[in-house]
């Protein structure tokens, strides 16, 4: 029994190691059956606005959500940036594109969140154009599907700054290489993946539909 459990521990020891292109195969493979998994929820949510909202929407700051939806692409521009630099061994304009998609991303994130959602019961104006949507969770299915769209939206982009942040940090400490850099890649097409969703999101919210 002695000499089994010997063996068996020495060839656990000395087992060959999976090649980095057969662990990056999988890796690949289970990032993409994650998003696709998450094609449901999204997907759920889409066809609730629909169902619920019919050929109608809430009064919404068409302001708000044009620039947001113009800052939260740009962030994606310098997040494919930011995955291109480290693919060619730019490590500096790797770091800094990064750092702008987070920023960017953030910048969404507060425009949702302080802004639409507005949270701080604020009021104002700049050049005629309302700073604050007045919209409440409460206000029937058009406050509930809203805030619903818009907040798991919104936990989906705070989750991938924090990923973006932490590539970053991995980053400045040589964490990636051209050859090896699967980090960065997966949260660049994480990023781009919540990215796109907005872009199905934004005119489903702002633009289809008349006022009510």
């Amino acid at each position: 029994m002695s000499t089994i459990t010997a063996k068996t521990s020495h060839d656990d020891v000395h087992a060959p190691e999976i090649p980095y292109a057969t662990q990056l195969r999988s890796n690949r493979l289970g990032l993409w059956l994650f998003l696709f998994s998450e094609l449901f929820l999204f997907g759920a949510l889409f066809t609730t606005r629909f169902v619920l909202w019919g050929n109608t929407r809430p009064p919404l700051s068409q302001e708000i959500g044009l620039l947001a939806t113009v800052i939260l692409l740009f962030s994606s521009f310098f997040m494919y940036r930011s995955e291109t630099a480290i693919a060619y061994g730019d490590q500096p304009k790797f770091l800094n594109n990064a750092l702008l998609a987070a920023l960017m991303g953030a910048i969404f994130f507060v425009m949702v969140v302080v802004m639409e959602w507005n949270v701080f019961r604020l009021s104002g104006e700049l050049f005629g154009i309302e700073l604050f949507g007045h919209l409440k969770p409460g206000d029937g299915v058009y406050g509930g599907v809203f805030y619903a769209m818009t907040g798991m939206h919104a936990l989906h982009v705070l989750s991938g700054i924090v990923f973006i942040l932490i590539i970053w940090w991995n980053g400045r400490r040589g964490a990636f290489t051209p050859e090896r850099h699967w980090g960065v890649e997966a949260i660049a097409i994480y990023w781009h993946y919540v990215d796109v969703v907005w872009v199905f999101f934004y005119p489903a919210l702002y633009l289809m539909g008349k006022v009510v």
